[in-house]
């Protein structure tokens, strides 16, 4: 999984000029961010992928990630349709972000109802992290490095005052944003 943010922004957040921890810092944008991914559920930047699904007997089918750059292919029952020039000749068409719909051709514009029939060869994703993601990466790889010198402790006596430490897996904060890029897997 690429990562979602740099050594360099990641270094401006916690405010460090030297290069002493590089290697630590990296190893985290690294984790963090397949972590943030896994938990996710999806990839965030560009990629290609291949579906192949079963027809549901509907004009449209929501593909599985998002934002849906381009389709390279469809292929009903074997049979490649072509993308529509115009939205009313006949082909598929790309509606808002992930939902493709056919227009016009031989199966009365649905996609049929059969097993594995449907096979659509795509790319989704974002060009570049969205900013409020890329900062919640940085407050999360910011968190984890401030955290090495104390794992596994939930309180520490410091001068007779004790201080506890969180044992979330996310600031709220952070869970916010991600939870507007969570993908949600249907049970279908």
């Amino acid at each position: 999984m690429a990562d979602l943010t740099t050594l360099a922004n990641v270094k401006t957040w916690i405010g460090i000029q030297t290069t002493g921890d590089d290697a630590t810092l990296t190893r985290l944008v690294a984790s963090v961010s397949a972590y943030i991914q896994s938990w996710l559920n999806r990839q965030i930047l560009t990629a290609s992928y291949t579906e192949v699904r079963n027809g549901t007997g509907t004009p449209s089918i929501a593909l599985s990630n998002c934002p849906v750059q381009s389709v390279q292919s469809l292929t009903l029952n074997g049979v490649t349709i072509p993308q529509s020039p115009d939205g009313i000749a006949p082909g598929f068409v790309l509606h808002s972000g992930n939902m493709l719909s056919l227009v016009g051709i031989a199966y009365t514009s649905i996609f049929p109802m059969g097993l594995a029939n449907v096979r659509i060869v795509y790319t989704a994703g974002f060009a570049t992290t969205p900013p409020e993601l890329e900062q919640a990466v940085i407050e999360l790889i910011a968190l984890r490095f401030r955290e090495r010198t104390r794992i596994g402790e939930v309180s520490k006596s410091i001068g007779g005052e004790v201080v506890s430490f969180s044992q979330k897996d996310f600031p709220d904060g952070v869970r916010t944003i991600l939870n507007n890029y969570k993908k949600v897997v249907s049970l279908r």
